[in-house]
C-alpha cells in the first residue's frame, strides 16, 4: 500500500492540510526535516513514490508525497509553505499560474512529458466526428490552449495566424466540422467520455482513466520540441535546499527513466 494521503479541494479548505502537517510535525522550510512535495496521483505521485522506496534513503532523503486532485492546491499549498515543492504542471501553466495569482513558483528541473490526446467513446478516428459533435476541452488558460492547438495541427480547426498559451474558442478561424465546444475542469474531461462525442484530455487523467495515450487517442500530440514537459518547482529561493537537490538529481537518475518506460510505455516519456 502506498503511504500517500490523498488531498482534495474542499479538504483543503477546511484547512485539513495545514492541520495535518502540524500534526505530525513537518516543517516545510526545515532542511533537515521531510521534503513534503504536492502531485497529482498519476504519473507523478507514481513516479515519487518509486524515488521514495526505491532511491531517496540511499541519498539521505526523507520525501513525503501529499496527492492533489487539481491544478490549483499544489502552488497555493507550495506558495504558503504547507509544501516545499510541487510535481505536476508545465510551464505555460505556471508562467500564467504565477501572473493571475500573484505568486513566484519557479522550475527546478523538467521530468516527463504526458501528450494531450483527443478521446471518443463513440468514433474510432478524429476524422469520423460528424458535423456539429462536441468536443469537451479543458477549462483552464494554457491546457484550453493547448487543447486547440492540438485539433487545429490535426486539421479540425483553423486557429487565428500567432495565437499564444491564452487561445479560445473565440480564436478560430474555421471550424469545417462546425464543432461544439464543452469545458470543463481538465479533472472532469475522461468522466464526459459518455456525454460527448470527444474530449479532449490531459495525459495524467487520461492515465487515471484507464486510457491509454499511446493506443487509445485519435489524435495525440508530438514530443519534438514539446514546451509541456513536467517539471519539480518550489517557492523562488528555495531551489537551492539541499533536499531539492537530491530529489531533482534522482528524479533525472537513469532509475527513474527506465521506471517511467517499464510503466508507462509510451503514455509518459522521460524529458532527459
Amino acid at each position: 500500500m502506498r503511504n500517500t494521503a490523498k488531498i482534495t479541494t474542499a479538504a483543503l479548505a477546511a484547512g485539513a492540510l495545514t492541520l495535518g502537517l502540524s500534526a505530525c510535525g513537518a516543517d516545510s522550510s526545515d532542511t533537515d526535516g521531510p521534503l513534503i512535495v504536492a502531485a497529482s496521483p498519476v504519473p507523478h505521485a507514481e513516479i515519487l513514490d518509486y524515488v521514495k522506496d526505491n532511491l531517496a534513503k540511499k541519498e539521505g532523503l526523507d520525501l513525503q508525497v501529499k496527492e492533489f486532485t487539481d491544478y490549483v492546491t499544489p502552488n497555493t499549498a507550495t506558495q504558503d509553505g504547507s509544501v516545499g515543492a510541487n510535481y505536476f504542471q508545465n510551464k505555460p501553466y505556471l508562467d500564467d499560474f504565477n501572473k493571475k495569482n500573484g505568486t513566484d513558483i519557479v522550475p527546478v528541473v523538467t521530468v516527463h512529458l504526458e501528450p494531450l490526446g483527443l478521446y471518443s467513446h463513440k468514433v474510432k478516428k478524429a476524422d469520423d466526428l460528424k458535423s456539429g459533435a462536441t468536443v469537451a476541452i479543458p477549462n483552464d488558460t494554457v491546457n484550453e490552449a493547448r487543447a486547440l492547438k492540438l485539433l487545429a495541427a490535426h486539421g479540425l480547426i483553423t486557429l487565428k495566424a500567432g495565437v499564444g498559451n491564452e487561445a479560445t474558442p473565440s480564436d478560430i478561424t474555421k471550424n469545417p466540422k462546425n464543432l461544439k465546444f464543452k469545458e470543463l475542469e481538465a479533472a472532469q474531461t475522461p468522466r464526459s467520455l459518455d456525454d460527448v462525442d470527444a474530449a479532449v484530455v490531459n495525459g495524467n487523467y487520461a492515465i487515471e482513466a484507464d486510457l491509454k495515450p499511446s493506443k487509445d487517442a485519435l489524435v495525440l500530440e508530438s514530443p519534438k520540441n514539446n514546451p509541456y514537459g513536467n517539471f519539480l518547482a518550489v517557492k523562488k529561493g528555495n531551489e537551492d535546499d539541499p533536499r531539492v537537490k537530491k530529489l531533482a538529481k534522482l528524479l533525472t537518475s537513469p532509475e527513474v527513466k527506465k521506471f517511467i518506460q517499464d510503466k508507462y510505455a509510451g503514455s509518459v516519456l522521460a524529458s532527459f
